[in-house]
């Protein structure tokens, strides 16, 4: 293992600077990190999910018109003292938590070269220490500790650390795929041996995709600087990760089984929104009775409306 590898990870990186087209045209004037999931904006849940881990220093890498992100993390001292004079004590600790969460730093990447052009752009901030990478597209419930076994694993392997879910064959070609190895941890935690960025159904390695939590050493900077564009013409951090695998660094894998919400996808944002407004103590117990109420009113499907 070598010395860097050896340290804890205290911080982490997430790429906001992607244009949000599937949700156009609300994406045209609000980021859809800023999207609301019930009463949140997603990104929120991403930043505490990274405080949780023990992670309190953020770098998010944005892009043009993205400056409202910068603006939620902020303070806002005009609303909060209207808050505290109508004694709206609830409101103004939401308001409050999501500036006091993490210490939240900002760069941009100037221009869209893929997910590992947006990781390269961390480098000064990371230095010469382990570090973890959350997408914004995907939210890990709070019960499950994801990013906490994540990490535990790099400190005791060292290395690079990533997410896996098993999504079937039919679907693996969407993402990117692994070849993987048990280990002697058994379970949940592999060693992966070969990656590829959404390689055809026949072609793919495995059904297990990596998702959107990463824990990778720094010598993945290195690496990036030296990754050529490939599929989408962009600089891809798979294909950064086996270079890794290639040259023998230890890179690991936590197979996931808990609960993840998809916030990419129209449906799948939908349907998060809902599973977490039903588990809401102050918002489910009515919800879940709407919901009840709403679907037996449905017409099965199949049947004639006449």
């Amino acid at each position: 293992m070598s010395p860097s590898s050896s340290r804890p990870a205290r911080k982490a990186v997430i790429p906001v600077a992607g244009m949000g087209t599937r949700f156009l045209p609300a994406t045209k004037a609000v980021p859809k990190e800023l999207l609301p999931v019930v009463d949140r904006p997603a990104l929120q849940y991403i930043v505490e999910e990274a405080a949780r881990a023990g992670l309190p220093e953020v770098l998010m890498v944005t892009g043009r018109n993205k400056a409202a992100i910068e603006d939620f993390f902020d303070r806002t001292p005009e609303l909060e003292a209207a808050l505290e004079k109508k004694g709206d004590a609830a409101r103004l600790a939401a308001v409050q938590e999501s500036t006091e969460v993490a210490q939240v730093h900002f760069v941009r990447q100037g221009e869209a070269r893929g997910l590992g052009h947006a990781v390269l752009q961390a480098a000064a901030f990371v230095g010469d220490e382990p570090f973890a990478v959350l997408l914004g597209d995907d939210l890990i419930d709070a019960r499950d500790h994801l990013l906490e076994q994540m990490l535990a694993v790099q400190a005791e392997h060292g290395g690079s650390v990533i997410a896996l879910l098993d999504v079937g064959r039919e679907n693996i070609d969407k993402y990117g795929a692994v070849a993987v190895e048990p280990t002697a941890d058994g379970g949940d935690v592999v060693a992966v041996t070969g990656l590829v960025e959404k390689p055809p159904v026949e072609e793919a390695p495995s059904s297990l995709a990596i998702i959107g939590r990463y824990v990778l050493a720094p010598e993945i900077f290195d690496v990036l600087r030296e990754t050529a564009p490939g599929r989408g013409g962009e600089i891809q951090l798979t294909d950064a990760l086996a270079t890794l695998v290639e040259r023998g660094e230890p890179v690991h894998g936590v197979v996931f089984t808990g609960r993840r919400y998809d916030t990419g996808d129209k449906l799948d944002y939908l349907k998060a929104v809902v599973r977490l407004a039903a588990e809401r103590d102050d918002l489910g117990p009515s919800f879940t009775a709407f919901l009840r109420e709403f679907l037996s009113e449905l017409p099965v499907e199949g049947a004639s409306s006449s």
